[in-house]
Formats: structure tokens, sequence, C-alpha cells
């Protein structure tokens, strides 16, 4: 079956138009015109009724302002402004005074990475990540698909916790390579899917042939996303990115800490065969290093 193709996007760049039409909206589109730019971080969040009242105009001219600058009402101006924001805020803000450069970096990555980390821990089921524990703790075989750059590096971190403990797991980011791999997998493999979005065509089709063939699949994605609906068990996380683009984003090390605990709790699950292949592992690189202690293995 051909797959239909999908229809382009349309992408407006709110600041660009706003800085483009400035002076020439009617008089009450440019109070709001006029509102949005002074506020623009908190606008995306805010109702169109709070904006009409923020500005001192009715729904109607924010509704209206909304079809003059290209879009098709208030939902479409929130999701290109949201868009926009997230690309553009850090070229509109102030200068953030005399604090020192490493000073402020540390305080922001950190910072956001707390932060993150804190609203991950509230949002885990433990049901979802008691279930994955006790099927990757009895898999034959473990493969972690992702794609992009974030979702692919937790992939090969999933498979680098994974083997430790005794259990063949691999990774793998190329579309093609996931079809074709999910297409041997059998009833006892598991297919563990990574994606902040949860959207990925790749990764849907992917676990579609993999559940084909009996094997059971996990989900480390956005809750109520396509593939979170798609897999066998969804450990779901919605976490929001900061608007800064020059910061990594603490997603990608949420994703990881959960790979963690689920490493733990496989390795718990399995004490006796999992102490003895972390000793082989350890004895394995006596020979690179004389280090005995407790040291990270191999990393």
């Amino acid at each position: 079956m051909n797959r239909k193709p999908q229809a382009v996007n349309k992408v407006i760049d709110i600041i660009s138009q706003l800085r483009k039409l400035d002076g020439q909206f009617p008089k009450r589109e440019q109070r709001v015109a006029d509102y949005i730019i002074a506020n623009v971080e908190i606008v995306a969040y805010q109702s169109q009724n709070e904006i009409a009242r923020a500005a001192d105009v009715s729904d109607a001219t924010v509704s209206r302002f909304c079809q003059t600058i290209g879009c098709d009402g208030f939902k479409d101006f929130k999701i290109n402004l949201a868009q926009s924001v997230a690309v553009g805020l850090q070229y509109m803000g102030n200068s953030h005074g005399d604090e020192s450069i490493s000073d402020q970096l540390v305080s922001q990555v950190f910072g956001t990475l707390v932060d993150t980390l804190n609203i991950a821990r509230s949002q885990l089921d433990a049901d979802a990540l008691k279930a994955s524990i006790d099927i990757l703790a009895e898999a034959k075989r473990i493969v972690f698909f992702g794609v992009g750059g974030g979702s692919s590096n937790i992939a090969r971190e999933g498979a680098n916790r994974f083997f430790r403990l005794g259990v063949p797991s691999e990774a793998h980011a190329d579309g093609y390579f996931q079809r074709m791999l999910a297409s041997t997998l059998k009833e006892g493999d598991v297919v563990f899917a990574i994606s902040s979005s949860g959207t990925p065509v790749e990764l849907l089709d992917s676990v579609a042939i993999a559940k084909q063939y009996g094997a059971q699949t996990i989900s480390l994605t956005r809750a109520k996303s396509k593939l979170s609906k798609a897999t066998d068990i969804s450990i779901e996380i919605d976490i929001p990115e900061d608007q800064d683009i020059y910061k990594p984003s603490a997603s990608r090390l949420v994703f990881a800490a959960i790979v963690d605990v689920l490493a733990s709790g496989v390795a718990r699950k399995r004490p006796e065969p999992v102490k003895e292949y972390l000793r082989r592992i350890r004895t394995s690189l006596v020979s690179l290093s004389k280090d005995v202690g407790p040291t990270p293995i191999g990393d």
C-alpha cells in the first residue's frame, strides 16, 4: 500500500510579521500587536480573552488581528507564535547585566536540569515502570530504536546499559534498518522505542512490524502520542523545552535517567547473573587500568 504524501505544514514567522506590519495595523489591532511584542514570552500561554482584555480590545479584534498576519484563526496564531518564540526569543531579550557568563551558564543549565528532573519525577507512572522492568528482565534480546540526535543517543545509551546486565542489546537509528531488523524479531524479544515527540513514522512502522511477529514493545515518549498508543507499554513524559536554543535539551538527560532507572530495576531482579557479568567485564579491563576500586565499568 502506498503511503499518502503528507501535507506541508504552513509556517508563519509571527515575529517577522509583527515587525513588518508595525504601524500599518488598524488602530485596535495595533494595540494587540503592541501588547504581543511587549509580552511575547507570556502571550503563548494566554487565552484569546486574556489577550483581548490586556490590550483593551474585543475578542473579535484579536481574531481579526490573527487573520491580518496570515493565520487561519487564534489557534493557528498560537501555534505559529510558539514556533517563532522558540526559535527567536534569545534575540529579543535584554542583556544579563554584570553576571559573569560562566556563572550565568551554570545557573541556567543546572537550574533547568534540576527543574526538569523534578517535573519528570512527578509524571512517572510506577505501574508502567514496573511492567517495563519485568519485561526487560525476561527479554532474550532488546533493540533500542530512536531517530534524530537526542533519541538516537539515548537508544545507544540504553544498549550500553543493558548489555552489561547480560541481556543482548543493540541500538539503531536508521529507519530502513529498523524496519528490516523488526521483521526478524520474535517472542521473547523487546523493542524499546524512544522519541520526545512520539510521531516519527519510522518508529511507528517498526513497532507495528515487531508486534506482528510476537515481540513486545515499550516506548519512552510524550504522553498520548501516536507512539505511546502503538506500544504495549508506554513510559510517558511531557517535558517543556527551554526557549533558549543555545542550551542543551534537558529532556534527553531525563530520558537517560529513566533508562538508568530501568537498568537498575532489571539488575535487582537478576542479582546473581548480573554480578557475574559485571565481574567478567571488570576483569577484562584490569590490564587497561590498575584501579580495582568501585569505578564506572568501561565508561
